[in-house]
Parts: structure tokens; C-alpha cells; sequence
């Protein structure tokens, strides 16, 4: 069954995209949760409409986003790991404890979806992370793993 979605959703698509799904996926979860439409012609009219007003409010939140990225240039965050004898960290450092951190020192709220970490950060080290903040508005922030 082809489908709109609504929001985004792990492992399906993204949102304002037409995705195929199963008709009980469909039927008993995403329809029923108001997280997409059937995709017909009356909905395809609404999604336009959607993808619209959506575009419209981004481009009003530009000027926040650039705001944002010029206050996180020549930000270098710290993250402690927990380490063994040969700096290799247990794990790995994640989108979440990126987003914690860039709120704890920065005084920054970023949703995690919105970062991008170069690989898998699994040593001690600097590092350079990618925030999407907007789709014109792309910020580095330099992120250093410590050891605990």
C-alpha cells in the first residue's frame, strides 16, 4: 500500500515522503496513529499543500539557524569515555551524548537527528561533527573524546 507519511519514522522514510508499507502496517498502525496518509489524489493535493506551509516556516526559521551556527563556531566540546589501557573507548559515542553535550556547554538544543558524526567515534581523540540545522545551513562542531 502507498502511503504519506506524516512525520519521520525509523527504518520507513521521512516525512512528506510516499513510501510502500504493508497493508496491515498500514491499516492498523500508521493510518490510526494520524502518522500517514493513503496516498490518492486528494491527499497528493494535500501534501503539496503540506510541503508548502512546511517550506514557508522554514524559511521564516533561517535567520534562527544561522543565528545558531555562527554561536557554535570555535566550539570544542568535551565528552568523557570510559576507556581501556589502549585509549579504545567501551562503545562508542553517539548522536545522543553529542546532543547532551552541545546542551550542557553550549547552551544549545539540537535534536539528535539533526547530527552527523564522521563513522564510528570509537578512540580517544578529536573529532568534527556535522550539524544539518536547515537544509542551506550546515555548522562543523569539533568535539574532543576524553578518557574517564
Amino acid at each position: 500500500m502507498e502511503i504519506i507519511l506524516l512525520e519521520d519514522i525509523d527504518k520507513v522514510g521521512d516525512k512528506h515522503e510516499v513510501v510502500t508499507v504493508k497493508n496491515g502496517y498500514a491499516r492498523n498502525y500508521l493510518i490510526p496513529q494520524g502518522k500517514a496518509l493513503i496516498y490518492n489524489d486528494t491527499n497528493q493535493r494535500r501534501l503539496a499543500d503540506l510541503r508548502h506551509r512546511e517550506a514557508k516556516a522554514l524559511a521564516a526559521k533561517l535567520g534562527h539557524f544561522q543565528e545558531l551556527a555562527q554561536k557554535l563556531e570555535g566550539v570544542t566540546l568535551k565528552i568523557g569515555a570510559k576507556t581501556g589501557t589502549s585509549g579504545k573507548i567501551f562503545g562508542s559515542v553517539t548522536t545522543i551524548q553529542l546532543a547532551a553535550a552541545l546542551k550542557e556547554q553550549a547552551g544549545v538544543e539540537i535534536e539528535r537527528k539533526k547530527i552527523v558524526l564522521p563513522d564510528e567515534v570509537k578512540t580517544v581523540g578529536s573529532y568534527v561533527a556535522t550539524l544539518v540545522l536547515h537544509p542551506e545551513v550546515k555548522s562543523e562542531v569539533a568535539f574532543e573524546v576524553i578518557a574517564e
